[in-house]
C-alpha cells in the first residue's frame, strides 16, 4: 500500500517534473484541493478556453485561472453536483504534457454533464505557465447553459 500522501510524488520522482506537475494539479482538482491547484500555475500563467459559450477566452494570471474560470465554473454545477474529474491518459515530452480527463457531474440546468477534456499544459520550474483546453463545447453550451438538446 501506498503511504504517500495524494499529490505527492513518489520517493525518487522529481516535484517539478512536468508530467508530475500536471498529475498533481489534476488529481488536486479531483479532490477538491484548492490549495495545491492555486500552487500549481506560476503568477502569470494563461488558460485558453475554445468555443463560443460564455466560459470562452483567455484567463491570464493565477488568481484570474483559478477564481475566475474553474470557480466561476463551479457554480454552473447543481448543489452536490460537482463533477467529479477522472484523469485518463498523459503524455508528456519536455515542458509539455498532454492531459486527457473527463468530468461528470449534474449541471444546475439539471442537465446531465459528462464530457471528455483535453488540456495541451506548459510546466516551467514545476509550475504550468500555459494550458489550451479542448472540450465538447456543444455539451457544455447544452448541459451547463441550457441550449437546445440535440434532436
Amino acid at each position: 500500500m501506498n503511504s504517500t500522501a495524494p499529490g505527492t510524488p513518489e520517493p525518487g520522482v522529481d516535484p517539478a517534473d512536468p508530467r508530475t506537475v500536471v498529475v498533481r494539479y489534476v488529481d488536486a482538482v479531483a479532490r477538491g484541493d484548492l490549495e495545491t491547484v492555486r500552487a500549481s500555475f506560476a503568477a502569470d500563467a494563461t488558460w485558453t478556453y475554445p468555443g463560443d459559450v460564455p466560459l470562452t477566452g483567455v484567463y491570464r494570471g493565477r488568481d484570474t485561472i483559478v477564481d475566475e474560470f474553474l470557480l466561476g465554473a463551479g457554480v454552473l454545477f447543481a448543489p452536490g453536483g460537482a463533477p467529479a474529474v477522472t484523469l485518463t491518459n498523459v503524455i508528456a515530452d519536455g515542458g509539455q504534457v498532454v492531459a486527457e480527463w473527463t468530468s461528470k457531474g449534474l449541471a444546475a440546468t439539471g442537465r446531465v454533464y459528462d464530457n471528455t477534456c483535453l488540456g495541451v499544459f506548459t510546466v516551467a520550474d514545476g509550475l504550468i505557465t500555459s494550458v489550451r483546453e479542448y472540450a465538447d463545447t456543444q455539451h457544455v453550451e447544452r448541459s451547463l447553459f441550457g441550449g437546445p438538446q440535440p434532436g
